[in-house]
């Protein structure tokens, strides 16, 4: 059973070490490819203000935030939510930047990035000097915006489960293609391989003797060891 969390956070701005909180929340429980149904999202109270430069972006609000609960109120539940599964987020390092400094902070476990997939260095790989931002990859695969005007983590995690089959999808046919390739040069060359006929090449008596000879002249030959 292949279990992976599609992870999305909204915050006050871009760096936590500067004072900028998470605000928003949302993981989508996916199993072996499938939604299952279950969601973790909350909105979380920074305890602080949200500034006009990342409302303009998310359209959260210090006032709508004051009667959300604490990241330390939620933390247990997120941790038991994603515990054993692979967390998929496009953009992982800012995520992940956030996350693990609200953790360690109150002593839960960090997110290793081993447990993580990237989708945005999946993108860069594969379209290189291309857009990759969540917005690109949803025109490129024809994923439709209309519900989005602003940023939100609901919103935009199921975006990310229909760009990331798309970015898998790809991955598995060029890999399939690429065995294709390899199995028709592997067959090429064995059909174009010239036939040549065995030879056996006997020793004569005079050739077995002077072998013989040769091989008592050898001083402490390592066969008598």
């Amino acid at each position: 059973m292949k279990r992976e969390i599609f992870l999305d956070t909204e915050t006050t701005g871009l760096k936590p070490e500067n004072g900028h909180k998470l605000i928003e929340i949302c993981g989508m429980e996916v199993i072996d490819g499938k939604k299952t149904g279950e969601v973790f999202h909350h909105y979380v109270n920074p305890l602080r203000d949200v500034p006009l430069e990342a409302f303009n972006i998310h359209g959260i609000s210090t006032e709508f935030l004051k009667d959300k609960p604490t990241f330390s109120e939620v933390s247990k539940k997120f941790v038991d939510f994603t515990e054993g599964a692979k967390l998929v987020i496009h953009n992982a390092k800012f995520d992940v930047g956030f996350l693990n400094y609200e953790l360690k902070g109150l002593g839960h476990p960090l997110i290793s990035f081993e447990n993580v997939i990237d989708t945005l260095d999946i993108a860069r790989k594969k379209y290189p000097g291309s857009p990759a931002s969540l917005d690109a990859l949803c025109k490129r695969y024809k994923i439709s915006l209309s519900q989005r005007d602003k940023h939100g983590a609901l919103i935009d995690v199921e975006l990310l489960f229909e760009v990331y089959k798309h970015l898998m999808e790809e991955h598995l046919l060029i890999k399939t293609e690429a065995r294709k390739e390899s199995a028709q040069k592997i067959q090429a060359l064995e059909i174009n391989k010239p036939f040549k006929v065995s030879r056996n090449f006997n020793c004569s008596a005079e050739e077995l003797e002077e072998h013989k000879n040769f091989l008592k002249n050898i001083k402490e030959p390592i066969w008598n060891n």
